[in-house]
């Protein structure tokens, strides 16, 4: 498949929708069960966060702005008063790698298991020169290294979590984008060498930047399906739509009009991140999938499935070399 035909197959996946197939009428209570949902008090979060609350789940909602939480947790808990669930706020920034671990130590002094992680927080084109607490481009930083380090964090109660379920029931959602096809660099990830390690590529474009940190979150949804399969832990990545969100909030008026006229409803995208993480169509076999708009299993452009082969399987093995570039940025902070 070449370059064109990867455009068009993105293109319809996007903007060539089916109706939602996976809702909050095709599943029952969640009671019993724990989420992390990352960026959850707003946008396509807090959708999610509805139709999880509704559903009776443990939800914990993770994010910087103890305001916007309290905000967030106050509609929840008053448009769902029936909700034998409950819902929390934990405090981190995916943008300060220090603020993680005690996130995560918080966490597991309150709840001993963990069914679904949501990597949902993103940023979308910053200010130019924007960067994260430990100086690497904010986009990379919040959208990679933070949700990588989470994950990894919390790796042994997703485990043991897995242990107690059938499999394919416990979760890793990553959030990839159109942004994987058309802003990065030839849908790939590039690297440079920094001192202490290697690092993702900086000095792109604000797009550039974008599009290569969801195709990174691609590529660790299928890397950690690799290291983690063994242990029925289930990854799956995501484009969740072209939606109205606070992801716009960086853009310019003239970015924003052009992109309003392709945007769909919030809730359209929290369809799309309830199959990746809840629905039973999505197996232990499925491991490492991609999930497109509205809830339905689709393919990324033949230029990553190469990329993110392994060598010894004919590939390019950029996923796995991804795995140990964020290891080795996030390990000081485990």
């Amino acid at each position: 498949m070449g370059q064109r035909s990867s455009l068009v197959l993105s293109f319809r996946q996007t903007f060539f929708l089916p109706t939602p197939s996976f809702t909050e009428r095709e599943f029952g209570s969640l009671e019993g069960t724990v989420t992390i949902l990352t960026g959850g008090y707003a946008g396509i979060g807090l959708q999610l966060a509805h139709i999880l609350y509704a559903a009776n789940a443990t939800l914990y909602i993770a994010g910087r702005s103890q305001e916007k939480a309290n905000k967030a947790l106050d509609e929840l808990r008053s448009a769902h008063p029936h909700s034998t669930g409950r819902v929390e706020f934990l405090q981190l920034d995916l943008a300060d790698l220090t603020s993680i671990k005690p996130a995560v130590q918080t966490f597991l002094a309150r709840e001993d298991r963990l069914d679904v992680l949501v990597n949902n927080a993103g940023v979308m084109w910053p200010p130019p020169g924007s960067v994260s607490a430990q100086g690497y481009e904010l986009q990379t930083a919040t959208n990679v290294y933070g949700p990588f380090l989470l994950t990894r964090l919390l790796r042994g109660v997703l485990e043991r979590t897995a242990g107690e379920k059938d499999g394919g029931e416990v979760r890793v959602c990553w959030a990839g984008s159109i942004g994987v096809e058309l802003a990065a660099p030839r849908g790939n990830v590039v690297f440079e060498a920094r001192e202490g390690g290697e690092v993702i590529q900086e000095g792109l474009d604000k797009m550039g930047m974008y599009g290569m940190s969801k195709c990174a979150n691609v590529m660790l949804g299928v890397e950690g399906a690799r290291r983690d399969a063994a242990d029925d832990i289930v990854h799956v990545s995501f484009n969740p739509g072209n939606l109205y969100s606070e992801l716009q909030r960086h853009a310019s008026w003239f970015e924003y009009f052009a992109l309003k006229a392709i945007l769909y409803p919030t809730k359209f995208g929290a369809y799309t991140e309830l199959f990746a993480g809840w629905s039973p169509e999505i197996t232990k076999a499925m491991n490492g999938c991609y999930v497109v708009p509205w809830g339905q299993i689709g393919t990324y452009n033949v230029g990553m499935e190469r990329s993110m082969m392994r060598k010894e399987d004919g590939g390019e093995g950029k996923a796995e070399k991804l795995w140990e570039v964020c290891w080795g940025v996030t390990r000081g902070f485990m």
